[in-house]
């Protein structure tokens, strides 16, 4: 079974987003994961390294994961871009729903702590 098509991916709990340092250094981060039509959300904090390396180099490689970042299938290369504010909206909308109460309380202690604009949406495109 193809476990990397966008949908799979959407489907598992974790996704494992490995993005690059400045000196080319992969490093993997696991995250909460929700479909988007042909391709994948994960919201995130704005300021965290993960956002800075995505700005920096949009190339990522991303996989199907446990909660500690472990692979538990192939990982494929996309292309990862920072959403907008209705997209990161969109985003915390399809995190309560998939994730239930652990993520509407992740998601309103966020709120609380920094407020809407403390974080982002990022949309992962697969390569062809």
């Amino acid at each position: 079974m193809d476990d990397t098509r966008p949908e799979r991916l959407a489907a598992g709990k974790y996704l494992l987003v490995t993005s690059y340092r400045k000196d080319g250094t992969p490093v993997a981060t696991p995250v909460w994961v929700v479909g988007d039509g042909d391709g994948l959300g994960v919201w995130t904090t704005a300021d965290s390294y993960k956002v800075k390396r995505i700005r920096r180099r949009a190339d990522v490689l991303v996989g199907p994961c446990d909660v500690r970042g472990r692979p538990t299938g192939e990982q494929v290369p996309g292309t990862a871009e920072i959403a907008d504010a209705a997209t990161t909206a969109r985003y915390r909308g399809l995190i309560a729903r998939k994730y239930g109460i652990v993520g509407r309380l992740t998601l309103l202690g966020s709120r609380l702590r920094r407020g809407t604009d403390g974080t982002v949406g990022i949309r992962v495109t697969l390569a062809p």
